[in-house]
């Protein structure tokens, strides 16, 4: 068959869907950006070496959305002052049953709960924003008190 009858991407296959983009602004910290482009350095890479089409299908994907967050990336600086919490502020919070935790709060793609890193739009770290040392916000199940911010 000729290529005049056959659709771009006719021959990418059906079930790599498309990584979603939150509809959020795309904030990030300048680590958060450097993690951005190196994951495009290594997907760069990646397809050179590619050589089965579904894995080429599966990285021309992940390009796709790398490149649209790099394109939409928008660097936030740390905040100078500690006295509230915002993007980039690292905050520890004391729980009701004792527990301490310590969060910063980051862009999507950089958050990792696991490390201590939370999405800005994460429902503790909304709680959270523009919040002072001493005040109590719903984290979760729990209440819990905000101790440090730094």
């Amino acid at each position: 068959m000729s290529r005049a009858f056959v659709k771009d991407g006719d021959d990418i296959p059906d079930h790599i869907a498309e990584r979603p983009v939150s509809p959020h602004p795309n904030l990030v910290t300048a680590e958060g950006l450097a993690l951005i482009e190196a994951e495009l350095a290594r997907l760069h890479q990646e397809q050179a070496k590619a050589t089965d089409r579904t894995a080429s299908a599966k990285i021309a994907r992940d390009l796709r959305y790398w490149v649209s967050r790099r394109s939409s990336a928008q660097v936030v600086a740390v905040p100078s002052h500690h006295a509230r919490v915002h993007f980039g502020s690292t905050v520890t919070i004391r729980r009701d049953d004792g527990r301490s935790q310590t969060f910063r709060i980051v862009g999507e793609d950089e958050a990792e709960p696991a490390r201590g890193t939370i999405a800005y739009v994460s429902p503790v770290a909304r709680a959270l924003m523009g919040r002072e040392v001493g005040e109590v916000v719903r984290a979760g199940p729990t209440d819990a008190e905000i101790v440090d911010i730094a």
